[in-house]
């Protein structure tokens, strides 16, 4: 689906990372291979560090975390917020919407709109899409848009495949009208024939936990998991990517008719560096202009990617400069999305740590 914004602007992005730190070369003893086998996947993938929260730790509670100090930073003044969306696959409770619980934690007035959208690694610009629409409305003006998970949490210890990437974190960005007369262009698709590729099987009301669901087993990768734990069909996520991605980036650039030489930089999701390396080949795009070192850092925390990416590699430089930016996320669903946005001269563009 294309999609056509005007007058819409992000005015700053927050991004909130656990302080706990959990290293490749100290898990390497979980996974069935060799340590060359594994220090050699932990170079081709970007395995490295990331960043996951402690037990009891929810996105709202790191939602909150960094709404808090924008309010005693004096970035945000929570009497201008109109609306909440939250994108995550995390929720804290299946009722209430976590969204709602944010609003009453913080206190926020009551005349607001609160939605909670359940998406993963595509959810990011799916969010600001939601926000966009919002904005049409007279009385909305302002639009945050939090977006994150906590997946370490339901990834088994021994799943090599996932255990390395996945990272924790939310993020933070502020939507508002535009008095220029600026083009935004966003495209969503979604195909659910492939949502077993990315999956936890047990937990919902189709298969609900239990003693049965927790029993671990190994696959033939040597992988142990039980049916509460992730489950990702690696090579079909990457085939997946690399047949949608491009041509949606195609599709997306002949509607503002631009070439790829008029993106300053391709902020896409990070599953890992590989696929992101071969994702930028395919395109044609330098690695300069898209970034792949977010799994090294802090891990891959599905919708947060994104906005992660912006601010630990664009960060301050966006506070006095403009940038044209394609935003692109693709995964769980399957569902892959774009937004072609500029953005710069922001309020705000920095990451902060979570202290649980």
């Amino acid at each position: 689906m294309n999609l056509k914004f005007k007058n819409k602007k992000i005015t700053g992005i927050l991004s909130v990372i656990p302080e706990n730190e959990i290293k490749f070369d100290d898990e390497m003893e979980n996974y069935a291979f060799s340590k060359s086998q594994s220090m050699k996947l932990k170079l081709i993938m970007g395995y490295n560090k990331r960043r996951v929260v402690k037990e009891g730790t929810t996105v709202s509670d790191m939602c909150v975390h960094g709404l808090q100090h924008l309010f005693d930073t004096n970035k945000l003044d929570k009497n201008d917020i109109d609306a909440i969306v939250l994108v995550s696959q995390s929720p804290d409770y299946f009722i209430p919407s976590t969204s709602h619980v944010i609003q009453g934690k913080l206190g926020l007035k009551t005349d607001m709109v609160c939605l909670d959208i359940s998406q993963a690694c595509s959810g990011y610009s799916i969010g600001l899409t939601q926000a966009f629409m919002l904005l049409d409305q007279e009385e909305i003006n302002k639009v945050v848009v939090l977006a994150g998970d906590t997946y370490s949490q339901k990834v088994s210890i021994q799943d090599r495949g996932s255990r390395p990437i996945t990272g924790d974190a939310v993020s933070i960005t502020i939507v508002e009208k535009s008095l220029t007369d600026n083009i935004i262009y966003g495209a969503i698709n979604t195909d659910g024939s492939g949502a077993e590729a990315l999956i936890i099987p047990a937990g919902g009301f189709r298969t609900p936990s239990s003693p049965e669901t927790s029993e671990m087993v190994q696959d033939s990768k040597g992988n142990t998991r039980s049916l509460d734990h992730l489950v990702m069909k690696g090579d079909d996520v990457f085939n997946f990517v690399q047949r949608e991605v491009p041509p949606m980036i195609d599709k997306l650039l002949d509607r503002a008719n631009i070439s790829k030489d008029d993106v300053d930089y391709f902020m896409f999701h990070q599953p890992n560096k590989f696929m992101l390396k071969k994702l930028a080949d395919k395109m044609g795009v330098s690695y300069d202009k898209m970034p792949n070192n977010i799994v090294e850092n802090f891990g891959n925390s599905n919708s947060a990617t994104i906005p992660v990416n912006i601010c630990f590699n664009l960060g301050e430089k966006l506070l006095e400069n403009t940038y044209f930016l394609c935003l692109a996320g693709f995964g769980a669903g399957l569902s892959w999305s774009s937004v072609l946005i500029e953005v710069g001269n922001l309020d705000f563009c920095e990451i902060i740590n979570y202290n649980n």
